[in-house]
């Protein structure tokens, strides 16, 4: 058995009521414009209302309509974020962009295995 360090879920509209399907839960999150390519990857702790709902239901309200996004359940939030963060550093040699606007503190390093290339459309 593999650990996957990629989110590789199915995107999902950026919309109310694929938002209102979601759980109230601890997790971190990626939204990606409409061709995929990921602007911002964030986490809904514990300060969360109602955990990746209420996250995303700012997303929306601050973005609009016209994105996408995608989850994974998670209470160790916090750690996967710097992880999912490190690895799309390491794929695309750069931060997703709304997340280079105000990098986290002392993000470390990570090297990928080249067996798991980014999927498709996460280029960047």
């Amino acid at each position: 058995m593999s650990i996957r360090l990629r989110l590789d879920k199915p995107w999902r509209p950026l919309a109310a009521p694929e938002i209102a399907r979601l759980p109230g839960q601890l997790g971190v999150y990626q939204i990606a414009d409409a061709t995929g390519t990921i602007l911002f990857i964030g986490q809904a702790g514990a300060r969360s209302t109602f955990g990746l709902r209420s996250e995303l239901q700012r997303e929306l309200a601050e973005r609009g309509a016209g994105c996408q996004f995608r989850v994974e359940v998670n209470m160790q939030y916090r750690s996967r974020w710097f992880e999912l963060l490190m690895v799309h550093k390491a794929d695309h040699g750069a931060l997703p962009p709304d997340n280079a606007r105000n990098p986290p503190p002392n993000l470390g390093r990570l090297s990928p295995s080249s067996s798991s290339p980014p999927r498709g459309g996460e280029a960047g």
